[in-house]
């Protein structure tokens, strides 16, 4: 399917507003992605590095710096507050709702930046970090497709505004070197936080609150249909039975994520997420200024910036494939290109070295490749898997514990990466040699997704909960073709509650034959 705007021919109504929406809260990964990457050239910063320190001397430049344990502290409590968000992610969007639950969250992180923007010492500067995260993990995983993978576009986008930010700044010997990158953060907040008053909230949550006039109200402003519109109607009534269906099933517990197929997609959504954060790309993110600036490479917060232009622009093919090719064949071939870059780097920086000038451009380069991969592959397919694959009476619960998954190794990662590159006292020292644990991570990526990787390509929400009912495995999955329709489900769902969703198709279906005998007979009579 080619990247477009148009609906498919004969779709009634218009698909702009839902785009909109879709796209706006997607802005929401601009907020996240430029706090990601400002941190990046923050911990490079000559004037923040002698502000912060506290008296620790870098055996490199003989300069003030921080230790390993310090800059593991600082990048990675943004990452343990996002693991938090993330958990109460889902309470929070069942009492206010999805739109208000982001605005909340807003709020939140805008407090974390008042205390990163006044802070002086690192306490208040991690203590901020820490709540930022907490409310930047304000992302809706709920929306599919393209729509979805724009918010990985957006993290992009944030990450290189925050390169760019980052080299104008770097070079002012006052507190503006630091504090403005950070207070351009206010901005993003408060474009999304007012921006949220004007969206409506989700049919779905509507159906699940009890509340149809509203959801079909909601339906009515995202497909621009009147409410009696058959298209309409028939689209809500497919949304209520299959809330229905699942809810005659008993009422959803965090327990209930575990049981039966949805287990099975559970452990899919947190393995995913988990090795999308051991492809090892936020240690570029995260370390790399500093990396590339200890690896004697000149410029290096231009060389940021370059891998954060990659970055962007590799993420638009990925939003045209994650359709075109579908979820499978591109994850595995992101996997593919990233371990045979990580390979080389770690290679070049074994065997040429990175000191020298040959090495220093094998390592941009191959980083840039790398990025690349990632960036049109697991960047956005990833969120596009997990938003997915969970009925909507679970959704909630399963989302909030796979993307707390991704921010568990995100923490990990940030934590354990100074430890493991720098060569203070008790550190590993590795250097680039850390490459070669990246790409055997993406190694297993490549198995991973042969084995635990359904196609859900093309699939209505509704119709992914058919596939895994009837399809065992994953590699099986390309070719499935649906047939139930939870409308016909519904009404014999009642009588049958402990029966599979293949059984109650089946029930359905004979009863729809016999009433088509029927109509039959009492045409001929």
């Amino acid at each position: 399917m080619p990247l477009t705007l148009k609906p498919p021919p004969g779709t009634p109504g218009k698909a702009w507003p839902a785009i909109l929406v879709g796209f706006f809260v997607a802005f929401g990964g601009v907020l996240f992605g430029y706090d990601t990457g400002t941190i990046g050239g923050i911990l490079a910063m000559r004037y923040w590095l002698n502000t912060f320190s506290t008296g620790y001397i870098d055996p490199k430049t003989g300069l003030l710096g921080i230790t390993a344990q310090q800059s593991s502290m600082i990048v990675s409590l943004l990452s343990a507050g996002t693991f938090f968000g993330a958990l109460t992610a889902a309470p929070t969007g069942d009492f206010f709702g999805r739109r208000y639950g982001l605005m909340v969250s807003t709020v939140v992180f805008t407090f974390g930046v008042i205390l990163q923007t006044a802070a002086i010492k690192i306490p208040t500067f991690v203590a901020g970090r820490f709540f930022a995260g907490y409310g930047s993990e304000t992302a809706p995983k709920w929306i599919r497709g393209t729509i979805v993978g724009a918010y990985q576009l957006a993290i992009t986008i944030g990450i290189l505004l925050a390169a760019i930010v980052d080299h104008s700044t770097q070079g002012r010997m006052d507190t503006g070197s630091y504090r403005i990158p950070i207070a351009v953060q206010f901005a993003w907040g408060i474009i999304l936080f007012f921006g949220m008053l004007l969206l409506p909230e989700t049919p779905r949550m509507y159906i699940k609150r009890g509340q149809p006039e509203k959801a079909a109200k909601s339906l009515s402003r995202l497909r621009r249909l009147d409410i009696d519109h058959p298209a309409l109607v028939e689209e809500l009534g497919e949304i209520t039975a299959n809330h229905e269906y699942e809810m005659s099933l008993g009422k959803a517990t965090y327990l209930d994520c575990f049981k039966g197929t949805l287990g099975k997609r559970l452990a899919t959504g947190c393995l995913l997420q988990a090795l999308q954060q051991l492809t090892g790309v936020n240690f570029i993110f995260y370390y790399g200024t500093s990396f590339f600036t200890n690896s004697g490479i000149k410029n290096s917060f231009i060389v940021s910036m370059i891998t954060s232009a990659v970055n962007v622009g590799s993420t638009f093919p990925g939003l045209y494939m994650v359709e075109a090719w579908g979820r499978r064949p591109l994850l595995l071939f992101g996997a593919i290109g990233m371990a045979v870059c990580q390979f080389i780097v770690a290679g070049v920086g074994t065997g040429v070295g990175i000191a020298d000038l040959t090495g220093q451009k094998a390592l941009i380069a191959f980083v840039c490749i790398y990025i690349f991969f990632f960036a049109c592959s697991w960047g956005p397919c990833a969120w596009v898997v997990t938003g997915e694959i969970f009925p909507l009476k679970v959704r909630a619960k399963a989302l909030s514990m796979t993307t707390a998954s991704n921010w568990l190794l995100n923490w990990a990662i940030a934590y354990a990466t100074p430890y493991m590159v720098d060569d203070g006292p008790g550190d590993a020292d590795l250097g680039a040699k850390v490459f070669f644990v990246w790409g055997g991570c993406c190694f297993i990526c490549i198995f991973f997704v042969w084995a635990m990787v359904y196609e859900t390509k093309g699939l209505s929400l509704e119709q992914v909960d058919e596939l895994y009912a009837k399809v065992p495995r994953a590699w099986n999955s390309k070719g499935f073709v649906p047939t139930v329709s939870f409308q016909e489900v519904q009404a014999v769902s009642g009588d049958v509650r402990r029966a599979s969703l293949a059984d109650m198709e089946t029930i359905a279906m004979r009863k729809k034959s016999v009433q088509h005998e029927e109509g039959i007979v009492e045409e001929k009579v």
